[in-house]
C-alpha cells in the first residue's frame, strides 16, 4: 500500500486518461515522460495510476501542474512524495495544494513547495 492511497479519492490508469481524452496512449506517455502529469504503481498488479484530480475537465494536464512537479522535484520529492505534498491538507493554505492549482492560484502553492528545499 503506498502512502497515497489514504489521500487520493480517484485514481485513472493510462489506457483510461488516453480513452477519455480521445488521445493515443503513446500521448498519454508523453505526459507522464514530459513530466505533465505522475502516478505510481498501485494494487497488487502494480498498475501505473494517475490521481484523476491531476487532469482538467477535458482529462488533459491540469495547466499549472507541470511547473509545480518540477518545483517538488527540485525540492528533492520523488513522486509518491509530490502526490502527497498535493494532496495533504495545509491550514496555512488553506486546504489542499491539488484544490489550489485546480482553482488556478498556482503561485502560494509553488511558494510553499520551493520553501520546501531550505
Amino acid at each position: 500500500m503506498n502512502r497515497t492511497d489514504d489521500l487520493v479519492d480517484a485514481w485513472l490508469p493510462l489506457p483510461d486518461i488516453a480513452e477519455r481524452s480521445g488521445l493515443g496512449i503513446s500521448k498519454v506517455r508523453r505526459f507522464v515522460e514530459e513530466r505533465a502529469i505522475i502516478g505510481v504503481r498501485r494494487t497488487e498488479r502494480a498498475i501505473f495510476q494517475v490521481p484523476a484530480l491531476f487532469l482538467d475537465e477535458a482529462h488533459l494536464p491540469l495547466k499549472h501542474l507541470k511547473g509545480t512537479l518540477i518545483t517538488l522535484r527540485d525540492a528533492g520529492f520523488d513522486d509518491e512524495a509530490a502526490i502527497a505534498w498535493l494532496f495533504t491538507p495545509d491550514d496555512s493554505l488553506p486546504g489542499r495544494p491539488i484544490d489550489l492549482l485546480r482553482s488556478g492560484s498556482k503561485t502560494e502553492v509553488r511558494r510553499r513547495a520551493q520553501a520546501l528545499a531550505f
